[in-house]
């Protein structure tokens, strides 16, 4: 996830205030997940918990981040394709329904584990399966972003382009 990153932020980082923020916001988030998770390079290999601190903070930011997505990334990409052609506002049609689904998970993943766990608490037992289960909705979730901010990109593209 975090190549694919690399490359949206190759791709079109540093054109469009919208799309680095939005970016930043999945750089972090993406962090915050390998941590928690215990991936490379966060790997600590000796089979220890996370903190209920760092799940507690990464929930947060998994709820801003989708919060973010809806609330003012999608809105702004909608009002652009509005102005486009009929092909990008159906294409943004198709995506957004795909994108909620993530959302939903993500949001009942909050649900679980956005209250402080305590070291007895049942929901320890459900956390490698649930946090295996939202980092394949949030890859799924990033590929239907990125051709939305491809459309975001192409549009403010244009209209930087001198008229001929």
């Amino acid at each position: 996830m975090l190549t694919k990153l690399q490359h949206a932020e190759n791709a079109w980082g540093g054109k469009i205030d919208l799309i680095d923020q939005w970016l930043n916001s999945r750089r972090q988030l993406l962090i915050q997940y390998c941590q928690i998770a215990a991936l490379a390079p966060y790997d600590t290999s000796n089979d220890t918990l996370p903190e209920a601190n760092d799940i507690n903070n990464f929930c947060n930011s998994l709820v801003d981040y989708v919060s973010e997505g809806h609330f003012e990334v999608f809105q702004q990409v909608i009002a652009e394709c509005k102005k486009r052609d009929q092909q990008s506002q159906q294409l943004v049609s198709q995506v957004l329904p795909q994108i909620t689904d993530s959302t939903e998970l993500a949001l009942d993943f909050n649900d679980k584990f956005g209250v402080k766990v305590t070291g007895s608490d049942e929901l320890w037992l459900q956390l490698d399966e649930q946090l295996s289960k939202l980092g394949q909705a949030l890859e799924d979730r990033f590929a239907l972003e990125d051709k939305m901010l491809e459309l975001l990109h192409r549009q403010y593209s244009e209209e930087a382009q001198p008229s001929s």
